[in-house]
């Protein structure tokens, strides 16, 4: 069978692709994926713990088995919807992001607080003098763990609605990378919910960042993935994949 195989951020750098088609046996797992990139990419070996993997855009553990045509991700660390009744807006974009215009559009009469996040583009980082930014994401993937924790923050918090936008591509100084908006009736709910949110969709959601300075560029260190997602670090059968 035949797997299509996508590298993002620093792994693109490793393997020099960003995506592969793989032949493997019936029956191969995850693992096994893992198993053939590692053996012809080593350095691959030495980051698998802080390596995540999806199949069709949700993660997966080394065990999972695959079938013709899968989709597999290799994931870095991270950097980091459609409407229904509250008209929330969770998407990924390339233009400016406007922030009045996404405020304007939460409010309701009836609530007591819009709480407003922005990460915005600062020009150092340790030590160094930034220039810009260059964002990149699993996109589809990513609307939909970012989906899903608008949906999770609406249960967990006692809030109306949240907003989630991510910006992709080259940002300059002082331009906004990622909003998040969440209007409650109660600034407290609304307060705790958004710091969730930015904290839990950058551990999560796969965006990264590369950051560009005058003698050089680097992708940015990325903070770990949760205990809860598989990493790419276990025992793998090893079995031989070909091109």
């Amino acid at each position: 069978m035949q797997v299509r195989v996508l590298f993002f951020g620093m792994l693109k750098d490793v393997t020099g692709r960003a995506s592969d088609t793989l032949s493997l046996p019936a029956r191969a797992s995850l693992g096994d994926v893992l198993g053939h990139y590692e053996e012809r990419f080593p350095r691959l070996r030495e980051m698998a713990a802080s390596i995540a993997m999806s199949i069709n855009q949700e993660y997966a553990g080394l065990e999972a088995e695959l079938k013709q045509g899968d989709e597999i991700a290799l994931l870095p660390p991270v950097s980091g919807g459609a409407p229904d009744a509250a008209v929330r807006r969770v998407c990924i974009v390339r233009e400016k992001i406007n922030t009045q215009a996404e405020v304007d559009r939460i409010k309701q009469p009836s609530d007591g607080a819009v709480v407003v996040f922005e990460g915005i583009v600062r020009d150092h980082t340790r030590g160094r003098r930034t220039l810009y930014l260059d964002y990149e994401a699993y996109e589809e993937m990513a609307l939909k763990q970012m989906d899903g924790l608008a949906d999770q923050a609406r249960s967990q918090f006692q809030i109306r609605d949240v907003a989630l936008v991510h910006r992709l591509g080259r940002l300059e100084i002082g331009e906004t990378s990622v909003l998040i908006l969440v209007a409650s009736a109660h600034r407290a709910a609304a307060f705790d919910a958004c710091r969730w949110l930015i904290d839990t969709l950058k551990r999560t959601v796969p965006i990264w960042k590369k950051e560009y300075f005058a003698d050089g560029a680097v992708w940015a260190d990325g903070e770990p993935f949760p205990h809860a997602i598989p990493s790419a670090e276990g025992s793998h059968s090893g079995r031989p994949a070909s091109k």
